[in-house]
């Protein structure tokens, strides 16, 4: 199932740009969210009582994925990937470690520190960024709840990569480019595939291991 994941990731760029040549957007959709929800598949089929949060979370981003790429419902998607980053937290919160150190503290800190000043710093200025803020403070809230939790560094590079991939979309969305609009796509998009697998991997391999 992994496999089949990773392919669809990689496939994902392919399927955007034949819809780009006139084949039917809808196939570019599905593409998008065909990645993740392969993931949130997979995760239903983990022996661990708490195998379904981890697919919620799959299943808000492969959705938010595929609303975000429909015509009229970007901030729908967003909505939704923001309601996933919620579930996260709670559930990165529930599996929180006992003895957290202080230098992990001042890096959740830090992060959610970015997720504040990221918007505006990325954006041209006058831009008004307060839904981007609120946005962004729940995905770098999101990081930081699982830097904080017992879950392996594996899901924490991904968390990175997703913060790292949204930042580059926000940037986008205030007309900021690096290397042009397709290369700009490609690391928008594979630094959020790859951090989505990363998070799937990380996570489920701890819930196997605390399962023996």
């Amino acid at each position: 199932m992994l496999a089949a994941s990773l392919l669809a990731g990689l496939a994902y760029p392919l399927a955007h740009g034949c819809a780009d040549r006139g084949l039917p957007p809808f196939g570019s959709v599905i593409a998008k969210g065909l990645g993740v929800g392969l993931l949130a598949l997979a995760a239903t089929l983990l022996k661990s009582p708490q195998r379904w949060w981890l697919a919620a979370i799959m299943v808000a981003g492969a959705l938010g994925d595929m609303l975000l790429d429909s015509q009229g419902l970007f901030l729908v998607g967003a909505g939704v990937f923001a309601f996933g980053h919620c579930i996260a937290m709670a559930y990165y919160g529930l599996n929180a470690r006992s003895d957290v150190a202080i230098g992990a503290r001042l890096a959740a800190a830090a992060l959610v520190g970015w997720g504040l000043a990221m918007p505006g710093l990325v954006s041209p200025a006058g831009t008004p960024v307060g839904a981007l803020m609120l946005y962004s403070v729940l995905l770098c809230g999101m990081a930081a709840a699982l830097l904080l939790s017992q879950f392996s560094r594996v899901a924490l590079a991904g968390a990175l990569l997703f913060v790292l991939s949204d930042t580059l979309l926000i940037m986008r969305l205030g007309g900021r480019l690096l290397g042009g609009e397709v290369v700009h796509g490609l690391l928008i998009w594979f630094t959020y595939y790859v951090g989505q697998a990363l998070i799937f991997v990380g996570v489920a391999r701890s819930l196997t291991q605390t399962r023996r």
